[in-house]
């Protein structure tokens, strides 16, 4: 069968001819390969963005707690906050319940990069969306949230 984007006709033969779960499957990868290929939006990376936003609203927090929220491995949270940290958009603080660990909290250079980054990324949705009624953009942020969490439960 000749796989065509989600947004041609073509894919409902996809769905009648599989299970929906092989829909699910088939949009979630090409929903992946177009944001991967629309490149970054605004001054930060994604793991970038997603760090300073859990920062942002966790407020200071250590890099184990940073990697049981993404389900990383500590190392790999461990380089990317030192890199945040050389770049001037996260500081190291003093962890006042054990003297060996380190919090990390954002700075008001990752704050302005934070917003400048997230307000990129929603004028994009918001143009990728613009003619959806806003019942179906709460569906599917309502869907897309679930779906995360299933990732995590």
């Amino acid at each position: 069968m000749r796989y065509e984007s989600p947004s041609c006709k073509g894919i409902w033969a996809l769905e009648q001819e599989q299970d929906i779960i092989g829909l699910i499957e088939y949009e979630v990868a090409i929903l992946v390969r177009r944001a991967v290929a629309a490149g970054n939006v605004g001054s930060l990376d994604r793991s970038a963005y997603l760090l300073l936003r859990q920062l942002e609203m966790q407020g200071p927090v250590g890099v184990k707690a940073l990697a049981d929220e993404f389900r990383l491995d500590i190392s790999t949270v461990s380089r990317q906050t030192a890199a945040l940290e050389a770049k001037g958009l996260v500081q190291r603080l003093p962890n006042p319940e054990d003297g060996r660990a380190s919090l990390f909290q954002i700075t008001d250079e990752g704050m302005r990069q934070l917003t400048e980054t997230r307000t990129a990324r929603k004028n994009r949705y918001s143009l990728l969306l613009k003619d959806w009624s806003d019942e179906d953009r709460r569906k599917l942020g309502g869907l897309l949230a679930r779906l995360n969490r299933t990732f995590i439960d």
